[in-house]
This record gives structure tokens, sequence and C-alpha cells, in this order.
């Protein structure tokens, strides 16, 4: 799934935009303990996450994550945009809860990440 898509399913703010129109999301996962993160995460997943402080942007670049999703309209502060900025790491923030978002994203094909993936 392509960042355009995810933006427009789920009604979200681009904060950063490193993406291009070849970058493709192809798994979902949702959490907002990033130790969960780090044992299951694939590369090419989009983070889901409530959470919002630079652990966040870390996780993803130790993954290296291409995307960070920000539910229930958070939105990170300036030290966060900063890592994700020098860490070339796409932030988008959309008002949808966690559950919403996820939901609205599988039932239009994203895949999740099951645990013995």
């Amino acid at each position: 799934m392509k960042i355009k898509e995810i933006k427009e399913i789920l009604n979200a703010e681009v904060i950063t935009d490193f993406s291009n129109e070849n970058t493709d999301i192809k798994y979902g996962f949702a959490s907002d303990l990033m130790s969960d993160a780090l044992a299951l995460v694939k590369s090419d997943s989009l983070l889901i996450t409530g959470l919002n402080n630079s652990q966040v942007i870390r996780t993803a670049e130790m993954l290296d994550m291409s995307t960070v999703l920000f539910v229930r309209g958070k939105r990170p502060c300036p030290d966060v945009v900063s890592l994700a900025l020098e860490n070339q790491v796409t932030i988008l923030s959309t008002e949808y809860t966690m559950f919403k978002a996820c939901s609205l994203l599988a039932i239009n094909g994203m895949e999740g990440i099951e645990a013995d993936d």
C-alpha cells in the first residue's frame, strides 16, 4: 500500500514526508510497546502507535522502517519531528483510534504481522 493511499484511507495529515511513489508498505503493526515492535516488525511495515516520544522514531530507524502513524490525533513534539527528519522517517497523524485505523487499513488490503512469521 502506498503512503498516499494510507493518507486517504485514514484522512491522515502528513507531518514529515520522505515517501516517493514507489514507497510500498506491506504490513501494519500497532503497538505502544516498542519492545514488541523490536521483536516482531519487518522493515516494510507501518508502525501504528499512540506513543508520542523519540523512542518511536529510534525504533523505526533501528528496524529500517520508513513510516510511523500516530493515532488519536497525537502530534509529535518538535524533537520527535527533528529526529524523524534526521532519520528520513515519514510521519503521519490521524484522528482515528488505533483500532479504527487498523480496521480501515485491513479492510483496504494491508496485512498484519503474525508473531510466528
